[in-house]
């Protein structure tokens, strides 16, 4: 009797799509060297990312907890305590996910950001850090995101208005840097118009912080919608 192979691959290839079109992490080509990404030529970049985000979270001294979205392998979820908020990570991909487990000693969850599986204010904040760009509906992950974190909703992203927007676009048309075909890059003018649309009727104030500029710049961060990298806080008001 011949006995039927199975495929016992950590992801299949029939789920290597995701929102009806494939994503570079779901691919263990890309997924894999995702750490080693950070440590070389990016690595100022995360350092100044870290600082924007900093800024724009700390100021709401009522974050406490917080949920990170699109955690990948926790960059940035591991860093949170470095500041003192105990952080939850959540992706949609099982092959960041299991390199995570192995680096944070937090809570993951694996899940959809656009269907958070989570009570309403179950965390002080939520937190997306350059992830917000793939998602297909926009509006209905902030609606989740308001509706699990009580006080407030931080983002960072890389921004539309960067030269390095049109080179990676370049990139792509021969094939190279498979990781923003699917991206939808922001201004801060674009999202904030997005966030108006998902918060609707709720009393919030809104700060952002642009980085990312080159190192003969006078300055490494300001308030001017230009550079690679902006950060961005919704401090929800209308709560106890």
């Amino acid at each position: 009797m011949e006995l039927e192979k199975k495929n016992f691959e950590l992801l299949p290839d029939a789920q290597k799509n995701w929102q009806n079109r494939p994503e570079w992490f779901f691919n263990r080509a890309h997924t894999d060297t995702y750490e080693l990404w950070y440590e070389g030529r990016y690595k100022r970049a995360e350092v100044w990312q870290k600082k924007v985000m900093e800024q724009l979270v700390s100021k709401d001294k009522r974050v406490k907890t917080l949920l990170e979205f699109g955690c990948g392998t926790t960059r940035f979820t591991r860093w949170w305590k470095e500041i003192g908020i105990k952080a939850t990570g959540g992706d949609i991909s099982p092959l960041m996910l299991s390199q995570a487990v192995h680096l944070f000693d937090g809570d993951l969850v694996m899940a959809d950001s656009h269907h958070m599986p989570f009570k309403d204010h179950t965390f002080d904040s939520l937190a997306f850090i350059t992830t917000f760009e793939y998602y297909k509906d926009p509006v209905k992950v902030i609606r989740e995101s308001a509706r699990v974190a009580k006080y407030g909703i931080a983002m960072g992203m890389m921004n539309r208005n960067s030269p390095k927007v049109l080179r990676r676009r370049v990139q792509q048309v021969f094939g190279k840097n498979p990781f923003y075909v699917t991206a939808t890059f922001y201004t801060p003018a674009m999202l904030i118009k997005i966030i108006e649309e998902a918060l609707e009727g709720r009393d919030y104030t809104i700060e952002w912080s642009c980085t990312g500029l080159p190192k003969w710049f006078p300055v490494q961060q300001w308030s001017v919608p230009y550079g690679d990298f902006f950060g961005l806080y919704v401090k929800l008001n209308d709560v106890d």
